[in-house]
């Protein structure tokens, strides 16, 4: 029997006609609540939705026969993806279908707002001809600073080069050989703020880059610059650009992206030199037409063939080697959230040496579970499938290494991370209990079992450190579960990796970095 597929928001034909093509039976039932999913949803092996569509527990709960959710866009959050993931169904989206589209609505908005169409515009049409009250500027010669030279972000430089700009960009993902391939030059956040005549955002909305365009990062731009945002709402402080704006320092804003959507009342509407337009980076019908054919075709082909695509949840191997790598899966993931909130500058190049038994596995699958761990923390949307494109496009490069058991672990994963100022490397191997365990650090061997919060920490080996160390977190009321240490030589470099009960607060973080002898504090969670 073929495989049937629910469309539950509207979808290109061009998309139906794939599931006809395959050979998928399909009904379309667009515009129905939540109880008239959980009605139906039983009665499907696949569903599709845009972003109308709440996926919800509920809704995942009563759907018995569910294998897979398509999502004909790149955002999740309607997806209830943990309670798909712990009944096994698996969540794709297609995050590469609406880039061209969103790169050019920021040029479109940068345009507008470098020669102030919309407020001519409407100036014109109400019978008014005002031609010396709509001065602009021209942006052949300008610079243009990209913050997130990404696949969006890179679209948006290779059109501005186009209208003979200079382009600077700032990506910690992004290398040097990627940036002159670009034709772009990659600079740091604070040259690129100084230099600009025009700032586009295109980078996730993570921690690191929440508020990145604050009043500090304000006044460090020129005086009459302009700002394009297209990203993500909450990248820019609202109050912060607006004072800016108010005092003449930011000559312009074009927004497309709120902190919080719809804005029916946000402090920028009606300012002079304000353009907005309502979340249409990605709202152009090829755009739509795009996105609608990959995600019939990620659907079809796993239904039809068990291939995975673009999976938020799942890893992309076979079911043979499934129970198999397992347990390697968890550890490379664990190596690679390790190093990926270790790393805050541009990452260079990926190492990954196999060797033992993990070396006659599926490496590439382990890879590609260890670069998802690397690039989680800064970026969204990071899965097993996309995450070596997305390092391919930033010039990262990979390299992997097997090789039979050789030292005291009969088969041991190492990971080496090589930034723009340094190298740093974690090991790590699977016990006869099958769980993974960190073995060594920077070269300092250790045993450490990685639990959902840890601190890492770089010290003198000194004595008194552990007393004082420990004495600090019990103040702070922080419980210790578990407590690892190692160090290359007695008095030399020391590490200690320390799992916890619960988040350490940044002002126990901040105690702690000021203790005698530390060097490093980093709060990790896995």
């Amino acid at each position: 029997m073929a495989p049937k597929v629910l469309i539950a928001d509207n979808l290109s034909e061009k998309a139906v006609a794939v599931f006809k093509q395959r050979g998928i039976e399909f009904d379309i039932k667009t515009g129905l609540d939540r109880d008239g999913i959980v009605d139906i949803i039983g009665d499907y092996e696949g569903l599709v939705v845009r972003s109308s569509t709440k996926v919800t527990e509920k809704v995942i709960a009563a759907a018995t026969q569910l294998k897979v959710i398509g999502r004909a866009g790149v955002g999740v959050d309607t997806i209830d993806v943990n309670a798909a993931t712990a009944k096994g169904i698996i969540v794709m989206n297609t995050p590469f279908g609406n880039s061209i589209t969103t790169a050019e609505h920021a040029i479109s908005l940068m345009l507008a707002l470098a020669r102030k169409i919309p407020a001519a515009d409407q100036s014109t049409q109400a019978g008014n001809w005002n031609r010396n009250g709509f001065m602009g500027v021209e942006v052949t010669a300008k610079t243009l600073g990209i913050i997130g030279c990404g696949n969006i972000g890179a679209i948006v430089a290779d059109r501005a080069l186009g209208l003979r700009m200079k382009v600077i960009a700032f990506d910690p993902f992004l290398s040097v050989e990627r940036s002159v391939e670009l034709g772009v030059e990659k600079v740091e956040l604070d040259d690129l703020l100084a230099r600009s005549d025009f700032i586009t955002l295109h980078t996730p909305l993570t921690d690191k880059t929440r508020n990145i365009i604050d009043a500090a990062a304000l006044n460090k731009m020129k005086a009459g610059m302009r700002i394009i945002n297209c990203a993500r709402g909450g990248l820019i402080v609202d109050e912060a650009l607006k004072a800016a704006l108010e005092a003449g320092h930011v000559a312009g804003v074009a927004l497309d992206v709120y902190a919080q959507e719809p804005p029916t009342d946000h402090m920028l509407f009606g300012m002079e030199n304000v353009v907005c337009t309502p979340h249409l980076g990605a709202s152009t019908s090829e755009a739509q037409v795009n996105v609608a054919i990959q995600v019939a075709e990620q659907v079809s082909d796993f239904l039809l063939e068990g291939a995975v695509a673009n999976a938020i949840n799942m890893p992309s191997i076979s079911s043979d080697e499934a129970t198999k790598l397992q347990p390697y899966v968890k550890l490379v993931q664990q190596l690679g959230l390790f190093a990926g909130q270790l790393t805050e500058t541009g990452l260079c190049k990926i190492k990954l040496e196999y060797a033992g038994e993990v070396a006659e596995m599926n490496t590439k699958a382990l890879t590609a579970t260890a670069l998802a761990g690397i690039l989680q923390p800064l970026l969204e949307h990071v899965n097993l499938v996309n995450a070596p494109v997305i390092a391919k496009q930033r010039g990262i490069q990979i390299e992997e290494v097997t090789r039979p058991t050789s030292g005291a672990y009969g088969t041991y994963v190492r990971l080496t991370i090589t930034t723009d100022r340094q190298e740093r490397s974690v090991a790590g191997t699977v016990f006869r209990d099958g769980k993974p365990r960190i073995i060594q650090v920077k070269g300092i061997n250790m045993e450490a079992e990685l639990g959902p919060h840890m601190l890492y920490i770089t010290n003198n080996d000194k004595p008194g450190f552990i007393g004082t160390l420990g004495a600090a977190l019990g103040d702070a009321g922080v419980n210790i579960a578990t407590f690892h240490l190692g160090r290359l030589e007695q008095g030399g470099d020391a590490i200690a990796l320390i799992e916890v009960d619960e988040e350490v607060p940044a002002n126990v973080l901040e105690a702690v970095s000021n203790l005698p002898h530390v060097r490093q504090v980093k709060a990790l969670a896995f």
